[in-house]
């Protein structure tokens, strides 16, 4: 029978050569794009209204100048958290719920992957310092 063992590294070099699956899911674009607060707020805006928006509509959920709110978007757009849909002059964004959706789950799976706690590792999980003997 396999047995799993629970091989925490002793050093961060050692966690850093372990925990691979984390490495994948800490987007520093998603992070960087979230950062903001103001950005954040014009998500969130968004995500509230659940349609695609004009720059000049989402503008109108802060005191930022246009030019700034569209510089926001296209950013969010950039790191993959909105689509942006250009017809003529015009662009509409619109929040990608489920891929960013997806994204954050994969995190918060690969963090508790490597949490101590046996309990908070998913149930038959590899984790990412498990070892196979």
């Amino acid at each position: 029978m396999t047995q799993v063992r629970n091989r925490r590294p002793t050093s961060p070099r050692q966690a850093a050569a372990c925990c691979r699956p984390i490495d994948d899911r800490l987007d520093p674009e998603l992070f960087k794009a979230l950062s903001d607060p103001t950005r954040v707020l014009l998500l969130a805006c968004l995500a509230k209204c659940g349609r695609p928006s004009t720059v000049s509509e989402v503008a109108e959920c802060c005191a930022v100048d246009l030019s700034v709110v569209s510089r926001h978007l296209a950013q969010l757009a950039d790191a993959g958290v909105l689509d942006a849909r250009k017809e003529g002059r015009t662009v509409w964004y619109r929040v990608r719920y489920e891929e960013i959706s997806q994204r954050l789950r994969a995190l918060a799976d690969a963090i508790e992957a490597c949490a101590p706690l046996p309990a908070r590792r998913p149930a038959g999980g590899t984790g990412c310092c498990l070892k196979t003997r």
